[in-house]
């Protein structure tokens, strides 16, 4: 990891990394806490991704490199996050919609406090399997006040594409991932309306803060600026169901759900490439 640092530093390359230390991980299922130990699920630790974004964060401030850390879901890391970019580190790094939407709740089937209008789901439920897994509300709490503050630079989808067959399985046996392209604005309007994140916030950690990552020209209304736009219906209420996605996956946890905000239009370089119901 150190060389790859040192040769991404001499090129002006990021190194993106998903924190994992495999030593702490293995065999974990899901969240180590009392929701693991009532299903009887083994457990991953909130430490074996703060251990590795630590390690990586030494080696970054060594070498000189710019690191970014890939969905963050633990409160641990925001604190690394945060501390060394105080120190001038060259440290990004991005969150999910399902890791400061959801907790390790979701894989008992219980929905989320906030907002209540969402169904109550199945234990065991597969579609709340990922990596790193859905953590504690203290976690989810963490990530969004690092989204509000700037510790967290970006909103990624972590798009991950299953198959039913890699889903329908004991959970143990399931295959990480979830799919998130089709619900990511909507689940990030949906804290902007639970009063946890800011509307300018939410947009910006769409837009230009991914962009800003990894020196992309992209993100932003500016002149001269690719014509790259989308355009939203705030206020149409839809309710998530997998089966009309345009994806080929069907590996959402928030099937059922009532969402308000959508996209109807998206525009690449000015040309129209999708339009809702089309």
């Amino acid at each position: 990891m150190r060389r790859a640092l040192e040769y991404a530093r001499d090129l002006e390359l990021p190194v993106m990394i998903h924190a994992e230390d495999l030593s702490l991980s293995a065999g974990g299922a899901m969240n180590e806490g009392p929701i693991a130990t009532r299903l009887g699920l083994a457990g991953v630790p909130a430490a074996a991704e703060v251990a590795m974004v630590q390690r990586d964060i030494l080696l970054a401030e060594m070498t000189g490199a710019h690191l970014h850390v890939a969905h963050v879901s633990a409160a641990g890391s925001v604190r690394a996050i945060r501390e060394a970019r105080a120190r001038g580190v060259r440290v990004t790094a991005e969150a999910t919609p399902h890791h400061f939407t959801l907790t390790d709740q979701a894989v008992a089937g219980v929905p989320p406090a906030s907002p209540p209008t969402q169904p109550a789901g199945e234990p065991y439920d597969t579609h709340a399997k990922m990596s790193p897994p859905l953590r504690g509300e203290g976690d989810r709490q963490a990530v969004i006040a690092a989204l509000n503050d700037g510790a967290i630079d970006a909103i990624a989808t972590d798009h991950a594409p299953h198959g039913a067959l890699d889903k329908q399985v004991e959970f143990a046996h399931a295959l990480n991932g979830v799919i998130g392209l089709e619900t990511s604005f909507s689940l990030a309007l949906a804290a902007v309306r639970a009063g946890e994140l800011s509307l300018g916030r939410a947009v910006e950690r769409l837009t230009s803060g991914p962009a800003r990552c990894f020196g992309l020209p992209y993100g932003t209304l500016g002149p001269a600026s690719p014509a790259d736009v989308i355009v939203i219906d705030a206020e149409r209420e839809w309710k998530v169901d997998p089966q009309r996605f345009y994806s080929k996956s069907r590996n959402s946890p928030f099937a059922g759900w009532t969402l308000r905000g959508k996209v109807v239009k998206t525009f690449v370089a000015g040309k129209l490439v999708h339009e809702e119901g089309k």
